[in-house]
């Protein structure tokens, strides 16, 4: 049989009794003779190209290539991970691994180099630095290698050991290290502390296997040191299980609450989960930080806090991302990451913001359409919306970020620089106090004019490009040219100005990328908390008490009951 034949040279024997349950399960004869004619098609269109093309092909990469085109087509996060891949796949949803624990990237020599040195982690307790290039690794040279050939070297089982040959920028020689790798176990709670003698602080970044512990370990302590408040910082969190923040929200409600339901198109997946444990704290005044980036658990996380008015979100509109993934197994020890669920906070609603169901001719895909998006109530009867991420009950409008301090930070010219700071300062002051004085600052702005490769745009400038060839098609440009002429010489990049217009800003960024390299990522956190301004924002309300309880109980407008705004 055609069938059968097929399916074996897809994917095994084994497969076929699978899929026939899974075409038996649709209960419709001509959805079962679609299916059965294009697997066929496939079938005979592969045979065909292997058989006589008129070059040397790839199966793997064709059918990869097949496959992840038959996904894409659905959502971009439906994927399927082959068996190399499923180690990255597992730091994912555990952040554990085995290796030395740290970042790498490209540098702008042919070797790769640490970006990040994790805390107390192998390569921190070997004294590397970021940074530093790696010249060889396990007796072979590393030039031109790529960061996922280097990448595959340093990881490993835990207890062997890597060996390398590192270059240190100010070092004249090479020196080896040979580092014992372990289970490197990457802590979601990125800092926690105190932000005034109340209210309590945690930068919270992904929802990795065991994480709401470690936010139930920070809350624990906080409390011992007064805290009566917190802020849930969860900007740029892209989520992660599922599991993980029914179990955060039942830290702050009740027993039995519903936190959301899933519902797909196989009843198995329609589930409602509910708050399994006595919680820890149902009194304590909370206020949730999001952000555009923020998505998924995280926003499960915000929008049943929300919806059960248990706390006040601030921030901006989080990033809509209401489908909910199973892992399935198929041969071969690969694995296919499917959507089988929309959830659907407690009031109801799928924050779901784009329509993957409809697309336009070319493929394209766009937001829920307004004529769709329906209003629901929070537990206490505020207004909200379902159709586009959670809406904060507080906005705080961000400033733009400057093209030069884009740039600077796209060009590694930032992190350049820590490195070379580093390299010329052997301490520096605490985070919470440590600041770049003039003469540092001047020091950046000559290794910035430096750099023969460092190159920006002026916004402005390319608009003023525009503008003139507007006007040379309207026939304005010849006799206004004096006026253009003007124009471009006040918005032409101007790098010696530029940087001083920007200097608080890229200030910040320079001090956050040195503190990085001498009190890693907690470091750079607290010294940030200074001039937040949505940390401010978030402290302003919830020192507020008339202004917050006003927020839960509707009596003072909230953003989240604007229809589709922010």
């Amino acid at each position: 049989m055609k069938l059968k034949k097929a399916i074996y040279a897809i994917g095994g024997v084994a497969c076929a009794g699978a899929l026939c349950v899974t075409l038996t399960s649709f209960g419709n004869d001509k959805r079962n003779f679609e299916v059965i004619k294009n697997l066929d098609i496939f079938y005979s269109v592969f045979k065909e190209i292997n058989t006589y093309y008129v070059d040397q092909t790839d199966p793997k990469k064709l059918v990869r290539k097949a496959v992840d085109e038959m996904l894409g087509s659905l959502d971009p996060y439906t994927n399927y991970i082959p068996e190399e891949e499923m180690d990255d796949f597992r730091f994912m949803t555990t952040g554990e691994y085995g290796g030395v624990g740290s970042i790498i990237s490209m540098s702008d020599t042919c070797y790769v180099m640490f970006r990040e040195i994790y805390e107390g982690k192998p390569a921190d307790r070997a004294g590397l630095r970021n940074g530093d290039y790696i010249v060889e690794i396990n007796g072979k040279s590393a030039k031109g290698m790529k960061v996922s050939d280097v990448s595959d070297n340093l990881r490993g089982e835990a207890g062997t050991e890597a060996k390398l040959k590192v270059w240190r920028p100010g070092v004249s020689k090479w020196f080896d290290k040979s580092i014992k790798r372990e289970k490197v176990q990457i802590n979601p709670v990125a800092y926690y502390g105190m932000l005034d003698n109340e209210t309590g602080y945690i930068d919270f970044n992904n929802f990795t296997a065991g994480c709401s512990g470690e936010i139930l370990k920070s809350l624990n302590d906080l409390k011992s040191k007064g805290a009566k408040k917190l802020v849930l910082d969860m900007r740029d969190n892209p989520g992660g299980l599922l599991d993980e923040a029914i179990k955060i929200v039942n830290l702050f409600v009740p027993k039995g609450s519903e936190v959301l339901s899933t519902r797909g198109k196989i009843s198995m997946y329609d589930k409602t989960y509910k708050a399994p444990s006595n919680p820890v704290d149902t009194e304590i005044p909370i206020v949730v930080l999001l952000s555009r980036r923020s998505a998924s658990a995280a926003e499960i996380v915000a929008g049943a806090l929300q919806d059960l008015d248990r706390a006040v979100i601030v921030g901006q509109r989080s990033f809509g991302k209401g489908l909910v993934q199973s892992t399935r197994e198929v041969e071969y020890n690969g694995a296919l990451k499917l959507t089988t669920a929309k959830y659907y906070i407690p009031s109801g609603r799928c924050i779901q913001a784009i329509d993957y169901t409809h697309r336009d001719k070319d493929g394209a895909v766009g937001l829920v359409a307004d004529s769709l998006i329906s209003e629901f109530k929070t537990k206490g009867g505020r207004k909200v919306y379902d159709g586009g991420g959670v809406s904060p009950d507080v906005h705080v409008t961000l400033p733009e970020v400057s093209n030069i301090a884009y740039a600077l930070v796209a060009n590694d010219v930032i992190f350049r620089y820590a490195v070379k700071y580093r390299m010329n300062h052997e301490t520096i002051a605490s985070a919470e106090t440590f600041a770049l004085t003039d003469g540092d600052y001047a020091d950046f702005c000559k290794f910035v004019s430096e750099q023969p490769k460092f190159t920006y745009k002026s916004e402005s400038n390319e608009e003023l490009k525009k503008l003139v060839k507007a006007a040379q098609r309207d026939k304005y440009y010849d006799g206004n040219k004096q006026l253009f002429d003007e124009m471009q010489k006040v918005l032409e990049p101007n790098l010696e100005k530029d940087l001083k217009v920007a200097r608080e800003e890229v200030q910040e960024m320079i001090e956050a990328e040195i503190l990085v390299s001498y009190y890693y990522h907690r470091g750079a956190a607290k010294h940030a908390l200074k001039s937040d301004i949505e940390v401010k924002k978030a402290l302003e309300t919830i020192n507020d008490e008339a202004t917050y309880r006003g927020l839960l109980d509707g009596s003072v407008a909230s953003h989240a009951g604007d229809k589709r705004t922010l």
